[in-house]
């Protein structure tokens, strides 16, 4: 209404991170939640003297509680603050439909992140076509299960408002707990990372749920025996692709009433491919890298993943070069690599831009080397995804130490190293040290040699798997 653009900040950041993406933004004002008070704190000591620092807004369970101790940091309240508003303000209307509305990060943990501007056309054209290719009915009830810092929670809190839906909103996730938000509340519809559906299904108690519930998913390939089991409660489970580059869910995997006579497992398998376009694209290819043309439709030949239409981003915030290395023509290119099938769904393969996804957060390994190349002993250094069972991938970490370093690090002083300097989710969950990484004639480091190592160490420890945590915060997805 006052015709600010919005920017959820992820709340699993360290300080450091927070800090560079109030300062890259330029942010003016901060609406902060009292349980992450002191990580704002924090995040505005590190900005340098003279740089003038956005201004804060507390939101707290106890609007009246002025015994907070940091309450002397903030300029209000949220609740006194909208208690103090004009009703006859008069709103700040965008001049045009291509005006920025939202900016997001991607990573935001280098000193040069990258921020997605989208405007309302974007988001308008996503919240619709999200409604429409998901069915979602008038007066539906929504949990949420999505970080809000994930792309808008996919503009859910814009589509829930056309449709007025009810939110129901957690601090954390605990799956016995949504269990029970799920039956107290008549939940209708949900939106989940693959490793929340995860620990859905392994949370369940026997009895199946009274009432089915949609559940779209998307970040990673929802394995077929996870989708097998969610329908086997009771969730309708969907599955979705999209990026923060593109606001939402952009391509679905469109269900086909004559799959339905297919084995159950066959059946998963199609559910796990990413699809066709959603309303709201205006085309979606797989094209060959060096030609430019779209790659044959048989499910085998691998191409770049392209998309074009009104969801794309109108760019990178303060960064020209990048916003024309990934638009070309007015078409997105994504980084992603995969096939187009015979029926005209994509399939993504792998990432060429060498992300991992951990429990559907996204994470460069180059900033992950980058930290492990600061460490003294280390003398080469590479990472790349390792599957998990739970979480997707984990970030697995190859290094190659310095010959004259005594004592030489421990794998284990390697993740205390990178825990000091990086979000939690990005320390590397496993460190394999070689006296010399597998380079190319260029002197480049084979990472597909290092991913089939990943693999063979996955494959190793499914003997013996570690249970999954009892309980994931919501900021873990």
């Amino acid at each position: 209404m006052a015709g600010a653009i919005l920017n959820n900040i992820n709340t699993r950041l360290d300080a450091r991170t927070v800090s560079v993406i109030l300062r890259h933004s330029e942010s003016k004002l901060v609406f902060v939640d009292h349980l992450l008070a002191s990580l704002v704190l924090e995040a505005l000591s590190l900005f340098p003297p003279q740089l003038p620092r956005p201004q804060l807004v507390l939101i707290t369970d106890h609007p009246d509680d002025e015994s907070i101790p940091i309450i002397d940091h903030f300029i209000d309240t949220y609740e006194n603050l909208v208690g103090k508003g004009d009703p006859l303000f008069k709103w700040v209307r965008p001049v045009s439909e291509w005006d920025p509305i939202v900016l997001n990060y991607t990573s935001g943990t280098t000193s040069s992140p990258k921020g997605v501007v989208h405007c309302h056309r974007a988001i308008y054209i996503v919240a619709l076509s999200s409604l429409v290719d998901w069915s979602v009915p008038k007066n539906c009830v929504y949990l949420w299960t999505l970080p809000m810092f994930h792309a808008n929670g996919w503009c859910f809190p814009w589509a829930m408002a056309a449709v007025g839906g009810t939110n129901i909103c957690v601090r954390k996730f605990d799956g016995p707990k949504i269990y029970d938000l799920i039956e107290a509340h008549g939940v209708t519809h949900m939106c989940a990372a693959p490793v929340v559906l995860n620990m859905l299904v392994n949370t369940r108690r026997s009895d199946p749920l009274r009432n089915p519930v949609s559940i779209l998913t998307g970040g990673a390939p929802p394995p077929s025996s996870v989708l097998l089991r969610a329908e086997s409660i009771g969730f309708v489970v969907g599955h979705g692709f999209g990026m923060t580059e593109t606001a939402g869910v952009v391509l679905s995997c469109a269900w086909k009433p004559e799959w339905n006579k297919l084995p159950a497992m066959e059946q998963a398998r199609l559910k796990a491919r990413q699809g066709v376009m959603t309303i709201g694209m205006t085309e979606a290819d797989a094209v060959n890298p060096d030609s430019g043309l779209g790659v044959k439709r048989d499910g085998s030949e691998v191409g770049e993943i392209v998309l074009r239409g009104g969801c794309v981003m109108l760019g990178y915030l303060k960064d020209p070069s990048g916003t024309a290395n990934c638009m070309k023509d007015g078409w997105f290119y994504t980084g992603d690599v995969g096939v187009m099938h015979p029926d005209g769904y994509l399939e993504i393969k792998d990432r060429s831009k060498d992300i991992i996804i951990s429990g559907g957060e996204n994470m460069s390994s180059v900033e992950v080397e980058s930290v492990l190349y600061a460490n003294p002993a280390v003398n080469e250094a590479a990472v790349v995804a390792r599957p998990d069972e739970f979480w997707g991938e984990t970030p697995c970490a190859f290094v190659s130490l310095k010959s004259d370093v005594t004592p030489k690090p421990t794998e284990k002083e390697i993740m205390e190293f990178c825990r000091k300097k990086l979000p939690h989710f990005m320390v590397p969950k496993t460190v394999v040290f070689k006296d010399e990484l597998p380079k190319t004639s260029t002197g480049k480091i084979q990472k597909f040699l290092l991913r089939e190592i990943a693999r063979g160490i996955a494959l190793s420890s499914l003997s013996s798997p570690p249970p999954p945590p009892a309980s994931l915060t919501t900021n873990r997805m």
